[in-house]
């Protein structure tokens, strides 16, 4: 069987009783010899695409009570995230509901304290902000998240986190 070429590299990995056939532009077909080449001839694998962020929407300075949180997650203070809601704020933590200053500490200590926040957008909004945050748990890997904070009286009275 043929493959056709279009607009671009194409590649085949054969496997058929234990012999590999890779055939890559440039490379040639291992059937014939029924080895397969070695690791280091191998193309590397492309690393994942990130976009850059875009700060079209950041404008003016971030709310104060956005700010906090963060702040509180960067000094590893659940008391001072739980500090920047409302005595009985509301987080709804990718559907789940955390409702109450001391739900929420626990909520924070628990799965937020240790991570790393980097801030990409905000987004002013009447009532509240929105974020774009990269958010890695623990310091390492992560993920990206929109956080949309209600915020009355300089208080947060419901963060809707959701994956980005």
């Amino acid at each position: 069987m043929r493959w056709p070429i279009v607009a671009g590299v194409a590649t085949a990995v054969l496997v058929v009783g234990g012999v590999v056939a890779v055939t890559t532009s440039g490379f040639p077909s291992t059937a014939a010899t029924g080895t397969a080449p070695p690791p280091s001839a191998l193309p590397p694998s492309p690393a994942p695409f990130s976009p850059p962020p875009s700060r079209a929407a950041s404008r003016g300075p971030l709310d104060p009570a956005a700010q906090r949180y963060l702040d509180a997650v960067a000094a590893k203070d659940a008391d001072a995230l739980a500090a920047a809601f409302a005595p009985d704020g509301l987080v709804i933590d990718v559907g789940r509901e955390i409702r109450g200053r001391d739900a929420i500490r626990r909520w924070a200590a628990a799965e937020v304290i240790g991570g790393v926040y980097t801030l990409l957008e905000h987004t002013p909004r009447t009532g509240g902000v929105t974020l774009l945050v990269r958010f890695q748990p623990g310091g390492t890997g992560g993920f990206r998240a929109a956080y949309h904070f209600d915020i009355s009286d300089g208080l947060i009275t419901m963060a809707t986190l959701e994956y980005a």
